[in-house]
């Protein structure tokens, strides 16, 4: 964490790692306060003195020096002017208390870490030898006996060993905090990235669904309108009633078309399902292709009455597909569409007699690719055999 996001984590309440140094500093101010007021054995004016640099200490980092606390020791990252400053200032206030009273020497242990929080780890230490030894010679000058040289080289070296073991647990509490913001930044923005990139995925396999549907029952009703209607206009003068039954088809299959595009916009699922059973669709899709073309389209089903309603949706989509594909490709005389279901699973398959093709060969469009999709996405299989002038059949097999 840099500077500039140390000083935006103060702004923004994401500094809790300081409150255990804010109680820290308050207890031990409190508690070298009562040491000042009850065992202090120099005047009361100094006391007095000594008691309001400890109080002075205690709130300036309450309300000053916190603002200036670093969550690491990045050594590329400058002192700010400001925090020199407050900690140089805090060290003068130390320096009077020493010289108020020698037993507020003490304080070091407040103010250390008051420097480590405030100032990089270089300039800490330097702050930190100045407040250690900065009592020998106040002390010196104002107790010059052996016994208060020996009790202020004590707390020195005291102080100092305490500075380095705070010293330390700073630098870590400041570097796991660095890191845990640095993680989280990580995960959220990995977060982030999985929900844009499962958005698009989810766009792109909607659309591919829907271009599918499109194809497989808008595209392919438009194509039996227009064959039906240029049949129709051969046979007005030569056969009116042919004509005029396969303008009632046309009708008919442009009613099922408006029907269909209403049902894409509503759930996308077939709209002869909202009317029908799956076996009523399907009987109805294989005896319209005998009407329209004349192919002898036979058709077994035996399934349970109701399946889940995504394998009915599979299953229509897959016969439309293959009977699509009959009546434009085969040029077929018969025609059979069996159902079966058999351990679990539900088995289509149509079969018939026309041209063939080759199976092998890459073909393009949506039919025969949209087909499997759908399969496969319920965890089904789609398995085509064809061959030129051999025929098709096309097996469908899903989970019911």
């Amino acid at each position: 964490m840099t500077l500039g996001t140390a000083a935006i984590a103060a702004t923004d309440g994401s500094r809790r790692w300081l409150w255990p140094w804010d109680a820290y500093v308050a207890v031990s101010v409190a508690a070298l306060i009562a040491l000042v007021a009850s065992g202090s054995e120099t005047t009361s004016t100094r006391q007095g003195l000594s008691i309001a640099c400890l109080a002075l200490i205690g709130l300036s980092w309450a309300v000053i020096g916190r603002r200036f606390a670093r969550a690491d020791d990045d050594a590329d990252s400058p002192d700010r002017p400001a925090a020199l400053a407050y900690v140089a200032g805090v060290v003068v206030v130390f320096g009077v208390c020493v010289a108020s009273d020698g037993i507020s020497s003490f304080a070091l242990f407040a103010v250390c870490p008051i420097a480590f929080l405030c100032l990089r780890l270089r300039s800490a230490f330097v702050a930190i030898a100045v407040l250690n030894l900065a009592p020998i010679p106040i002390n010196g000058l104002r107790e010059a006996s052996l016994d208060a040289a020996r009790d202020t080289i004590g707390i020195a070296v005291l102080g100092l060993t305490f500075t380095a073991l705070i010293g330390a647990s700073i630098v870590n509490v400041g570097r796991q905090s660095a890191e845990r913001a640095r993680l989280i930044a990580e995960l959220e923005a990995s977060r982030a990235e999985v929900a844009a990139l499962s958005h698009q995925a989810g766009v792109a396999a909607e659309r591919t669904r829907l271009a599918a549907d499109i194809h497989d029952t808008l595209a392919q009703g438009f194509t039996s309108i227009v064959t039906l209607v240029q049949a129709a206009e051969t046979e007005l003068d030569t056969d009116r009633g042919s004509a005029d039954r396969r303008l009632a088809l046309a009708v008919r299959t442009a009613r099922e078309n408006l029907a269909e595009a209403r049902a894409m916009v509503t759930v996308l699922a077939p709209a002869e399902l909202g009317t029908g059973t799956l076996v009523e669709v399907i009987e109805k899709q294989v005896a319209r292709l005998g009407e329209e073309t004349g192919v002898d389209a036979t058709c077994a089903v035996d399934v349970p009455p109701v399946l889940p309603t995504r394998v009915e949706v599979v299953l229509v989509r897959t016969v439309q597909e293959a009977l699509t594909n009959v009546r434009k490709h085969a040029g077929a005389a018969t025609v059979t569409v069996d159902l079966i279901t058999h351990d679990g699973a539900v088995t289509l398959t149509v079969d018939d007699d026309g041209a063939g093709f080759d199976a092998g060969a890459a073909r393009s469009g949506y039919g025969l690719s949209g087909m499997r999709s759908r399969v496969e996405q319920l965890g089904g299989t789609l398995t085509i055999r064809s061959a030129p002038g051999a025929g098709t059949t096309v097996t469908c097999e899903v989970p019911r």
